[in-house]
């Protein structure tokens, strides 16, 4: 999955203390790119120093490391930057051969909308300010304390006997079909929202209900939570038409096109492709 980067070492451990050097990497956001570093086949992060007048305020704030490295959020515009340096669209992490630089990439962009979107505080409108011992931002007037925001979603593997049920999207790109998913809502269970989803988007019923495994989802601030369940392929299927377009049962062998195992969806559908799809 996405965030599995071996041998490269991922750590998002906040160190409110930590002040940029010229080494450290900075990322850049404008719009839904990020600012690369062309290397030849790949990309690199760019550092401080490959800034020819890099602004110092507001303050870069430190985001986590890479390879023991700190990686900084940017968030004025840096102006002229070295040769080299390139707006890349963030979709690139579906394709890219360097997973450490993807998921940098995307786990950067989760908190970079979320610092945007808490600049002022949502009681009583006073600009925000850092905590100084965590990830968190504090109001000095009324003094509310935002955490980041993640979003829960479950998503599911249901089968029948040598059947996954797979669904297409309304907006999915390129006709993939993937697995059922939703978010879960205020005051439920994981596997009660995992019922309701089901119910809603293609109409059946869902038993035998098992934990899978979870993943973070930076591009929607998400965590996916997976599991398996079963149901009864003769249970007629009822689509929304609304976010699913068709659903349909399919045997292994015989799949439509699917996600790739970046993401948790496509990791659990290659492991029933390969008959291998057990519970955590």
């Amino acid at each position: 999955m996405i965030q599995e980067i071996h041998p490269h070492r991922f750590n998002n451990k906040y160190l409110p203390e930590r002040k940029i050097t010229a080494a450290d990497f900075v990322l850049f956001y404008q719009g839904k790119t990020i600012l690369l570093k062309n290397a030849g086949n790949g990309y690199e992060l760019p550092r401080k120093s490959d800034f020819t007048d890099f602004p110092e305020t507001p303050e870069p704030v430190f985001l986590f490391t890479l390879d023991e490295a700190p990686c900084f959020l940017l968030q004025n515009d840096p102006g002229a930057c070295n040769a080299g340096l390139v707006f890349v669209e963030l979709g690139f992490f579906r394709t890219t051969r360097q997973p450490e630089i993807a998921w940098v990439s995307l786990a950067g962009r989760q908190l970079a909308n979320w610092y945007a979107q808490r600049r002022f505080c949502g009681t009583c409108g006073e600009w925000t300010i850092h905590k100084s011992d965590e990830r968190a931002l504090l109001c000095p007037k009324c003094a509310q304390v935002f955490y980041p925001v993640i979003a829960p979603a479950v998503i599911v593997a249901i089968r029948c006997n040598d059947k996954i049920l797979l669904a297409r999207g309304s907006e999915a790109p390129g006709g993939w079909y993937s697995l059922l998913a939703g978010y879960v809502d205020a005051g439920e269970s994981l596997e009660e929202a995992l019922v309701r989803e089901v119910k809603e988007e293609v109409g059946i019923a869902i038993h035998n209900i098992r934990y899978y495994g979870s993943q973070p989802w930076p591009p929607s601030g998400s965590i996916m939570i997976g599991f398996t369940a079963e149901a009864d392929e003769n249970q007629p299927l009822e689509v929304d038409h609304q976010e699913i377009a068709e659903a349909a049962w399919f045997r292994r062998g015989n799949l439509p096109r699917y996600p790739p195992a970046l993401s948790i969806a496509g990791e659990m559908i290659e492991k029933f492709e390969q008959g291998i799809l057990e519970y955590a």
